[in-house]
């Protein structure tokens, strides 16, 4: 019995032994990421899926919240114990962690794989730091859209999609006047925002809407835009309910899926309350661009690379690379987040009609970015708080509220 047991110990020692020389053989890669709700488990889900049929080894990470993933990540960097890859918003936010050392560049694999034909310039500019790729994106989100109630508009004489903002407020009219609360607003600082950036594009286009973001500039046709979009920004607070304040986007979303308010301005992951209901894009609800739009407000997914030692995590880190951006992994995440894949080159035909929209004008670079890709966190902080602060001040007029809005730039 003793050397039976003897045996089986030293088996065991020797399997011990010999799994990781074995893993260490196979591309590596514990991904930490904030994708933890049932859409976005499934959307990383199809990564680490085909991540494992290439020959890799996946290792969850997710945390709960962005902000709770985002600070167990800088622990983790500070320890000098970072993960193989991290979920990060492209743009601004990284360069920090590029100018310190801290990200592998992976731009000979967006040679390898010509990302620079396949993505839009714009997003191929906000992966690239000091000349070199540093993120591989996954997947963007439009914030630009209105989703409205088929049934509402057929209740209150709405035939069409409203092209510009004269219209819109007609059909706003329309709807209260047939008992339907017009607009499902969600009384968050951050939900108001997008409202505020999605109404500027309409009213600047999107060179004025870089050229205030990115160039800083305080010109008159900038503060002219900035004033209009002000303007319509209040407009709006007489088409929303007395309970707005503090109102979730889900929450927002339900009324429209309900038939209980007509519109609601907010990102396309709206949809997946709308699928989660049995509703269909086209039969059910239908989504447009906010009026007069030349394009669309967005913000995009990708995964960032920590520098680390273990040489199977660095074969990880390259296959990740690889994965998230091959075309039909792109399609199959975006169908399961709802949102739209990064690549111009892919099949669309398995995309919903809002997706498709959304994926027209990333291929036709008719996107311009979420003010969190191009701003300091501490300016994209206040930008939230001057919009949060209009809107609950009526008497705020809109020329000492453009004042207020470029001096965030100051």
């Amino acid at each position: 019995m003793k050397n039976r047991m003897k045996l089986l110990l030293v088996g065991a020692a020797l399997v011990a032994a010999s799994t990781p020389t074995y893993a260490e053989d196979k591309p590596q890669a514990e991904v930490m990421t904030s994708w933890t709700s049932g859409s976005e488990a499934a959307a990383l889900g199809v990564i680490s899926q085909e991540f494992e049929k290439r020959g890799g080894v996946w290792k969850d990470s997710s945390i709960a919240g962005f902000g709770a993933a985002d600070a167990a990540f800088q622990n983790r960097l500070v320890a000098g114990d970072p993960p193989a890859a991290k979920q990060a918003v492209i743009g601004l936010a990284n360069t920090d962690f590029v100018n310190q050392g801290l990200l592998n560049s992976i731009d000979d694999v967006a040679k390898a794989g010509k990302w620079a034909e396949v993505l839009p310039k714009s997003i191929y500019d906000l992966i690239s730091y000091n000349g070199k790729v540093y993120l591989s994106p996954s997947d963007a989100h439009g914030e630009s859209w209105v989703f409205y109630s088929k049934d509402a508009f057929a209740k209150a004489g709405v035939s069409d999609e409203p092209k510009n903002w004269d219209e819109f407020f007609t059909a706003l009219d329309k709807l209260k006047a047939a008992g339907v609360l017009p607009v499902a607003w969600g009384g968050q600082s951050w939900q108001e925002s997008k409202v505020f950036n999605m109404i500027l594009l309409t009213q600047v286009g999107i060179d004025g809407f870089l050229k205030i973001y990115a160039d800083k500039e305080k010109s008159d046709a900038s503060t002219e835009g900035v004033k209009k979009t002000l303007d319509i920004l209040g407009k709006l607070r007489g088409y929303v309910d007395e309970g707005a304040a503090g109102r979730n986007w889900n929450d927002a979303t339900a009324m429209v899926i309900t038939g209980k308010a007509g519109v609601q301005f907010m990102g396309d992951w709206a949809k997946g309350e709308f699928v989660a209901a049995g509703k269909q894009p086209g039969k059910d609800y239908g989504c447009m661009l906010a009026p007069q739009s030349p394009g669309m407000v967005y913000v995009a997914d990708s995964f960032s690379f920590p520098k680390i030692a273990d040489a199977a995590s660095q074969k990880g880190q390259t296959l990740l690379a690889e994965v998230a951006m091959d075309p039909a992994v792109q399609v199959e995440f975006s169908l399961k987040k709802g949102s739209v894949p990064m690549r111009t080159d892919v099949d669309k035909s398995k995309l919903d009609i809002c997706a498709q929209k959304g994926l027209e004008l990333v291929s036709a670079g008719k996107i311009v970015p979420d003010q969190a890709l191009i701003l300091s966190p501490q300016q994209a902080g206040a930008l939230n708080d001057f919009v949060d602060e209009f809107w609950t001040n009526p008497s705020e007029d809109s020329a000492s509220g453009a004042e207020k809005f470029f001096a965030i730039f100051e």
